[in-house]
């Protein structure tokens, strides 16, 4: 039997939403062991002077607990 832990993470990126999910999961498993999936809660843009300067994401990331 297993069982899991979720955490909400916030991620961001100049590139594009797909980046910033990918960073922020990068990011998760240096510090969470066995991460199995992540839900994108949220998305905004951060704009300035009519332009997107950055992406960001709330993601749920779920892991699972160590035996």
């Amino acid at each position: 039997m297993s069982i899991a832990r979720v955490t909400e993470i916030s991620a961001t990126s100049t590139t594009g939403f797909e980046d910033a999910v990918r960073e922020g999961i990068r990011r998760a498993s240096q510090t969470l062991r066995g991460v199995r999936s992540a839900w994108v809660k949220e998305q905004q843009v951060r704009v300035e002077d009519g332009e997107v300067v950055e992406y960001q994401v709330n993601m749920m990331v779920t892991f699972v607990l160590d035996d």
